[in-house]
């Protein structure tokens, strides 16, 4: 069984009298340490699909595994637990806070572990050192580039020491160069720490650094396509 394992899971969402199909039964397994790129237009099912992933939503139908736990029939406090323990996120607008320094944003997740303010320090300077930020551990997000808010908010994704990052347009606010640097951060952390990335981007050139793309159209899966390796 995969780390992510979704079987016919399916969103309708209920507008008034009419219901609108967010996202066909779909089935698919996500491995361990896999890098999964998830591509299409505005509409076609992607962002519902991450949402179910990241326990931000049920379906409306079907069975989600979260690493072996039945996601999908968990209650909002559950969800939230699972959230914090197996996922981090990086979003494109880096959800900062902006009167908080970068070490205290690195920390949110850990405050409700019961850690002790030391510990939540320690683990909070190590994350940022594994995405290259010594020495702006209390910078203010504006005292900081786009480039290292992001990288903040991906040591936030980290500190919790989950197996699965979910990347939301996470160079949508970056220019070329800032953005090929966080991609590479990336894929170091999928290639030597072994954490699963699941990636929603509409950019090819950044779906390319993954090594499985699934694309969909009109919420359904249309090619599921694993990367060749040299």
């Amino acid at each position: 069984m995969g780390l992510i394992e979704a079987r016919g899971i399916s969103k309708t969402y209920s507008l008034g009298e009419v219901d609108v199909r967010a996202l066909c039964p779909t089935s698919l397994t996500i491995e361990a340490a896999e890098f999964i790129a998830i591509m299409g237009p505005s509409g076609s099912g992607k962002s519902t699909l991450m949402n179910i992933l990241g326990c931000l939503d049920k379906p409306s139908s079907g069975t989600y595994l979260l690493d072996s736990v039945e996601a999908g029939g968990l209650d909002r406090d559950q969800r939230a637990e699972i959230r914090n323990k197996k996922i981090g996120f990086v979003f494109q607008g880096f959800n900062l806070l902006s009167r908080t320094s970068a070490i205290e944003n690195v920390e949110l997740p850990l405050l409700y572990d019961g850690l002790s303010a030391q510990e939540r320090r320690q683990r909070a300077l190590t994350a940022l050192k594994k995405v290259g930020l010594e020495g702006r551990e209390y910078h203010h997000p504006n005292q900081l580039s786009g480039g290292q808010q992001q990288r903040v908010a991906i040591a936030r994704a980290l500190v919790n020491n989950a197996p699965i990052i979910l990347a939301d347009e996470p160079t949508g606010n970056l220019d070329t160069k800032t953005s090929a640097e966080i991609m590479d951060l990336f894929v170091d952390l999928n290639t030597h720490a072994k954490i699963t990335i699941i990636l929603v981007t509409h950019e090819p050139d950044i779906a390319a650094y993954s090594k499985r793309i699934i694309r969909f159209l009109d919420g359904c899966i249309v090619s599921d396509e694993v990367k060749k390796t040299e």
